[in-house]
């Protein structure tokens, strides 16, 4: 038996389509990310990507957002011949950026979770993944981490402005409400 809500426009919704929406939004993020990755990329860099895990995170949770990082670095990897820092740049700081938010409901925590994941985490998990499967042996345990927590900041930052905008036209909240039903 199917279960219906009435919803602020006077329509009904059932429980599934809160899932559809959210899987429409993960679409746009993702298509987002590969879009825009390589024509606002220097090299080694990629702000856009810590933007679009931040603003996932707080818009569909860390699941989603974990989900849309690995998403986005596949295809990267596939399409853009990016090595694997795609995926392990990326996946940590979606994730705990998802976490904290969730748990503080606070933006800046967000943010914060998206440099530590990714520029902390993510740069030390990657330097044994480049190593076996590019031989690279010659990286120490914090190579990456410099360009990595820049990198962070610098999407960080984006994704903070753009957010906090949204909050004080209150419509981070109408929109996270739409997206969740």
């Amino acid at each position: 038996m199917v279960r219906y809500k009435v919803v602020n426009n006077g329509g009904f919704m059932n429980r599934n389509n809160s899932t559809l929406v959210k899987m429409i939004m993960l679409s746009i993020f993702v298509a987002i990310g590969v879009v825009i990755s390589p024509i606002l990329r220097v090299v080694g860099f990629c702000p856009t990507q810590h933007f679009v895990n931040i603003v996932c995170a707080v818009f569909l949770g860390p699941w989603y957002a974990l989900l849309c990082a690995t998403l986005i670095g596949i295809i990267r990897m596939s399409l853009m011949a990016i090595p694997p820092l795609a995926l392990t740049g990326a996946v940590f700081g979606a994730f705990l950026s998802g976490v904290l938010y969730k748990r503080t409901n606070k933006l800046i925590m967000a943010c914060i979770g998206e440099v530590i994941g990714t520029g902390i985490i993510g740069s030390i998990v990657s330097v044994p993944v480049m190593k076996f499967f590019f031989g690279k042996s010659n990286l120490t345990l914090f190579f990456y981490t410099p360009s990595f927590v820049l990198a962070t900041l610098m999407g960080a930052t984006v994704a903070f402005l753009f957010l906090k905008a949204m909050q004080k036209n209150k419509m981070l909240d109408k929109l996270k409400e739409s997206i969740n039903g």
